[in-house]
Parts: structure tokens; C-alpha cells; sequence
């Protein structure tokens, strides 16, 4: 069980939640502010003013007056009018995230809902009731609409959840998990709907994966330099202190001590007639360098979006006000620079895969690194795989937030398309793990041929995970398991924990 503070949770913790499927609740310090946020919004809904959301439609409807007692059926139909998701399921880890994320918000007594709103989600959390919540249907403003409502659902007993693995209505999730749906009273349908916290969610896990697959690049980059007998020397520090960048530096620092006590690149210090290594040898620490301070740039920002208020209005002490923290501009553009991270970590890999099956740039390794080239092929089409998925991962790194379309009766006339923007860092990590993969197998194949010389200790710690599930390479045989494999070990963390690679977001 993870105790969260809002407005001070951090990425580690909610890593830890989406990575473990843990429980979580809210600090009890947050009661009171909760409470006290909820009497002004019952105030106000027993008033004659107009306060948006509270006792007035919705979107283009916020001029229309609602009567205090339709307050309760005003929600409920806001919550199913909404519903309206479409697409593959989101995954039940980031469904597990998104909800927290929702705990965050309302926490920080700002939204005017009652506690018991925030008990039910804490208390599905910890039961396991998962709302299933459509993938596809946000535009990333006026907050995650559809697939927040189909979240909020469940909590009132329509829509559909996962229990114990079982996919069922939302009624019977609640009761076999002994919880009771809530009637939603004056703007907690509007609180629970209304925000970032789906558009967040995923690209919290694009951020996560993708962070542990720049791990796993700074050892493959390495075991690549290794392989085909490439320089140390574009590592020095007086290099990179010039340039002043502080992810470049970082990567240096990293890559110099991963191959300290390298046999092989003692062995060609001296009498080597090549004078520098292709830029995607050399130029690695500028490169990676680049794509760290991008995911830096963007752990910061999701970060604080995770703590942050971002429904409409909020509860302040000026009033209750209408205002914008639904827009999801912020995350939309952490989700881009996340994967034009991913994608050129993706392009400089490719290019070392290429290398090194190349025997004109590989520095004497055999043709696609097969003992016997012409009878076998050995890692020509892996080679082509990953193009393939380098290609496929340029496309996806499309900027989303530079596209909009107006909505709602052009109520909602600019839009952050996070939600697409975050989702697709699924995949592109998918990707990316798999260029990182058939690197790994290639250069361990080709720091093999420069035996009897060893690389180093730390990178040989890396080879051995991989040699305990994947054999060299003799006679061709039926790779797509080794490469899966492979991927495997580079999304788990497994060659940069053998490494004992100290390198954190």
C-alpha cells in the first residue's frame, strides 16, 4: 500500500505503483481540505447564481440553469452521455496509474468532492476493480472525457471492470468486490471527468519504459564500440565539458565506465589505421546525450502534471473558478519530446546494427556475423527488422500537439491531442526494445570473434545475461525467439542491472 501526498508524489512512487500493481491511498492530511471544498460546492449548488458545472449544463450547455433537484441526475448523465470510448482496453497497470493520478488531484481539495468519492477509488484500488476504459476517444482538452467517464462508470455502478481477471458489469465488480456505487452529488461527475489523468497515465509509462530502454542503449552502445574495435578516445571529458550539455557529459561519464579494462580496446591502441569510428560510434554521447536531457525535460514536466489540479472549476479561496487546467498541452508536449527520444535513440542504434553485419565498416567481422557466410545468413534480415522498426518509429514520432480540431460546437476550439500523443510511446518503446535487442545479439556475436580479447568486466556482466537464455550463433537457425528474447531483457532492465549501471532519471 502506497500513501500518497498530493502535490508531493514522486515519479519513483508512482513507477513503483504502475510497475507492482499496488494499492494506494491518500495521506489522512487531506481529509479536511476535501471536506471544506465540498460544503462550498453544496453552497453553491443550493443557490440561486449560476456556478458552471455545478447548477449548469455542460460545454456549450453551460448557459442553461439546473434546478438543485436535478443536481444528482444532472452527473449521472454527464458521466453516461460521456461514455463513449472505443478501441482496445487500456491496459490494467496504467488503468491502476490513471486512477491514482485521479486520487492526486482530488486530493489537493480543489475539486469540491466528497470523501466518499475518494474512499471508492481507493477502495477499488486495493480491491482490484478495474474500470475498462476504451484507449481511443480524447482529444486532450476539456480533460479525458470519454475515458475518464467510463473510469467514473464503474463507480456508479454501470460501465464494465476486470476483477480477479473476469470482465464484468461495473455493478457486479463493485459487489463482489463488497463496495457500493456512489450517487454523484453537485460537480463530482464534472471533477471526475474533467482532467489529464489518462493523457498523463501513458505518458508516465512511455516515460518509464523509455527511460530503462536509454539504460539498456548506453550498454548496447558500448558492447557495439567493443564489437567492431571502435575508439574511446570521442569519450573524453574534455570533450564534452566544452560542449557544456549536461545529458552528453552524463553519457560520456557512463560509457567510459562501462568499458574500463576492455581487452579489446587496449589491443588496438596503438598501429590502428583507422582514424575515427562512423558518427553513430563517435558521436553517441552527443546523440543519447541529446535524448536524456529530453526525458529529463519531460519527467520534470509529468511530474508536476501528476500532482496537479486539472478539472473545471476549482474550488479556490478567491471562489469557486472557471478556468482551463484540463488542457493537456503540457503532457501532449512531453509525450512528443518523449518520443522523438525514443526515436532517434532508435536511429543511432539502427545505424551501429548496420555496421556491424557490414564487414566493409565492421573492422574484420565476418559478413552478417555467421561463421560461415554464403551457406548461412545469420543476422542479415534481423538487421532489416530493425529498420523496419526504425522507419515505423520516425513516423510515429510525428509531433501530436501541433495538431487541434474544434469540438463541441466549437466550444472547445483548441485541443492538445495528448492522449494519442502519449499512447503511441507504447509502441514506439515496443520498437525501440527490439532495435536494442538485435543489437545486443550482434555484438555480443561479434565481441565473441575477438576472442580471445574480452571486453570489460561490467559489459561482460551484460553478454552473461544474455548468454544464460541465448547461445552464439553457429549454423542459421529460427531467430524470432532469440529476438523477443532479447527485447525481453532490454524492457526488464536486465543488462543494465548487470552492469550495475548507476543511471537515474
Amino acid at each position: 500500500m502506497l500513501i500518497l501526498t498530493p502535490g508531493a508524489t514522486t515519479l519513483d512512487q508512482l513507477e513503483t505503483l504502475w510497475r507492482q500493481g499496488l494499492a494506494a491511498r491518500l495521506s489522512d492530511d487531506c481529509r479536511a481540505p476535501v471536506q471544506a471544498a465540498a460544503e462550498i460546492v453544496a453552497a453553491a449548488a443550493a443557490g440561486q447564481t449560476a456556478v458552471y458545472g455545478v447548477n449548469t449544463g455542460f460545454g456549450k450547455l453551460a448557459s442553461v440553469k439546473i434546478a438543485p433537484k436535478d443536481t444528482a441526475t444532472l452527473q449521472r448523465n454527464l458521466i453516461l452521455s460521456h461514455c463513449c470510448g472505443v478501441g482496445e482496453a487500456l491496459d490494467p497497470a496504467t488503468t491502476r496509474l490513471m486512477m491514482a493520478l485521479k486520487l492526486l488531484s482530488l486530493g489537493r481539495g480543489a475539486s469540491g468532492v466528497r470523501w466518499d468519492i475518494i474512499a471508492l477509488i481507493e477502495g477499488m484500488l486495493a480491491r482490484g476493480v478495474t474500470p475498462v476504459v476504451p484507449a481511443q476517444g480524447s482529444v486532450g482538452a476539456s480533460g479525458d472525457l470519454a475515458p475518464l467517464a467510463h473510469m467514473t462508470a464503474v463507480m456508479i455502478g454501470a460501465g464494465e471492470a476486470m476483477v480477479d481477471g473476469q470482465r464484468m458489469s461495473g455493478a457486479q465488480a463493485l459487489e463482489k468486490a463488497d463496495l457500493s456505487p456512489v450517487t454523484l452529488g453537485p460537480k463530482e461527475g464534472l471533477a471526475l471527468i474533467n482532467g489529464t489523468q489518462f493523457s498523463t497515465a501513458l505518458a508516465l509509462a512511455g516515460l518509464f519504459d523509455g527511460w530503462r530502454l536509454i539504460r539498456a542503449a548506453l550498454v548496447t552502445g558500448c558492447l557495439s564500440t567493443d564489437a567492431i574495435m571502435g575508439s574511446t578516445a570521442p569519450l573524453e571529458p574534455a570533450i564534452h565539458s566544452l560542449r557544456g550539455q549536461k545529458g552528453q557529459i552524463a553519457v560520456a561519464d557512463a560509457m567510459r565506465a562501462l568499458m574500463r579494462g576492455s581487452e579489446i580496446r587496449e589491443s588496438h591502441r596503438e598501429g590502428d589505421t583507422r582514424v575515427q569510428d562512423p558518427y553513430c560510434i563517435r558521436c553517441q554521447p552527443q546523440v543519447l546525450g541529446a535524448a536524456v536531457d529530453l526525458m529529463r525535460f519531460a519527467a520534470q514536466t509529468l511530474e508536476i502534471e501528476a500532482n496537479a489540479v486539472t478539472d473545471n472549476p476549482l474550488v479556490t479561496p478567491a471562489g469557486i473558478l472557471s478556468g482551463g487546467n484540463f488542457h493537456a498541452e503540457p503532457v501532449a508536449f512531453a509525450a512528443d519530446i518523449i518520443a522523438l527520444a525514443l526515436a532517434e535513440t532508435g536511429a543511432i542504434a539502427q545505424r551501429r546494427v548496420a555496421l556491424m553485419v557490414d564487414p566493409t565498416l565492421s573492422h574484420d567481422l565476418p559478413p552478417f556475423l555467421t561463421p560461415e557466410p554464403g551457406l548461412n545468413s545469420g543476422y542479415m534480415i534481423a538487421e532489416v527488422t530493425t529498420a523496419a522498426l526504425m522507419s515505423e518509429n520516425k513516423h510515429l514520432a510525428t509531433p501530436c500537439s501541433t495538431d487541434s480540431t474544434p469540438t463541441s460546437a466549437n466550444q472547445e476550439d483548441h485541443v492538445s491531442m495528448a492522449a494519442h500523443g502519449a499512447r503511441r510511446l507504447q509502441r514506439m518503446a515496443q520498437n525501440l526494445s527490439v532495435i536494442l535487442g538485435v543489437e545486443t545479439l550482434c555484438a555480443a556475436q561479434g565481441i565473441d570473434f575477438r576472442a580471445p580479447l574480452k571486453t570489460a568486466p561490467c559489459l561482460r556482466a551484460a553478454l552473461d545475461t544474455l548468454r544464460a537464455q541465448v547461445p552464439p550463433l553457429g549454423p542459421d537457425r529460427f531467430l524470432a525467439p532469440e529476438i523477443d528474447t532479447a527485447a525481453r531483457l532490454v524492457r526488464a532492465d536486465a543488462l543494465a542491472a548487470a552492469c550495475q549501471l548507476e543511471f537515474a532519471l
